[in-house]
């Protein structure tokens, strides 16, 4: 497979992912508590609303939204986030401001401080049954969303 392309996408509706990411644990003296991921995916948008026909704004309208849950921006160099499948977009100089979301789209578009396109010209997510998983730039695993089943 080349890209991010080539799946089915016959789900219903514009269903939008999104679940609570389990709080990574946290080590503080002697006290133990949970706390949040400084960044986390924070929605899926993987059915892109109305027709799905290769069109741009059809390919826009799926998107993966990456939360800071800190007071301070993150740089996202060299991040990925990818799908089931292994397929990979890769963050240039990104900064998330504090407290600050940002929208990742499949097809092209200029890119800004709250959205950033990945230029395909294929669909990306499967609306049935895929994974996103954010990775930092030493390939550490930061966040996974998953929905539906795969076969």
């Amino acid at each position: 497979m080349i890209g991010w392309s080539g799946w089915g996408r016959s789900a219903p509706g514009g269903a939008i992912v999104s679940a609570a990411a389990p709080p990574a644990a946290a080590h503080d003296g002697d006290r133990h508590h949970q706390q949040r991921p400084r960044v986390e995916i924070s929605r899926v948008q993987a059915d892109s609303p109305g027709r799905e026909d290769r069109s741009n704004r059809s390919l826009n309208g799926e998107w993966v939204e990456i939360r800071n849950t800190t007071r301070n921006p993150v740089n996202l160099r060299g991040w990925t986030l990818r799908d089931s499948d292994g397929n990979r977009y890769r963050f240039d100089n990104v900064r998330i401001g504090s407290r600050a979301t940002i929208r990742i789209h499949s097809g092209n578009g200029r890119d800004t401080r709250t959205d950033l396109f990945q230029d395909r010209r294929d669909e990306v997510w499967d609306n049935r049954a895929d994974t996103a998983t954010l990775r930092d730039d030493r390939g550490r695993t930061i966040d996974t969303k998953t929905w539906g089943r795969r076969r």
